[in-house]
């Protein structure tokens, strides 16, 4: 998906509104296997939903733009960047749990 040579890029956000409950999960992550995405995605206690992902600039652009509207049956409110830190397997994308 992405071109030779396109710059990679690592960045993390936190997806705030109905994104629990609702397959976003398994959504993000089938979004970022079809981009070549590496990188995870896991719920976090106070409802919200953490990415983090890896990969070539127009991708990761596609895929964030993909996260501000979210699956069918969820409703994103916000979408904030957050803090990233290297992905420790790049061309992997997983849930975590």
């Amino acid at each position: 998906m992405s071109t030779e040579g396109e710059k990679r890029e690592d960045r993390a956000y936190r997806v705030r509104g109905r994104v629990q409950g609702v397959g976003f999960r398994w959504w993000a992550r089938g979004v970022a296997e079809r981009l070549g995405l590496g990188g995870t995605v896991r719920n976090l206690a106070d409802g919200s939903v953490e990415v983090r992902a890896t990969g070539a600039a127009g991708a990761m652009d596609r895929f964030e733009d993909m996260l501000r509207k979210g699956p069918a049956f969820a409703r994103v409110d916000r979408l904030d960047p957050i803090g990233v830190e290297p992905i420790d397997r790049p061309d992997e994308f997983r849930i975590d749990l």
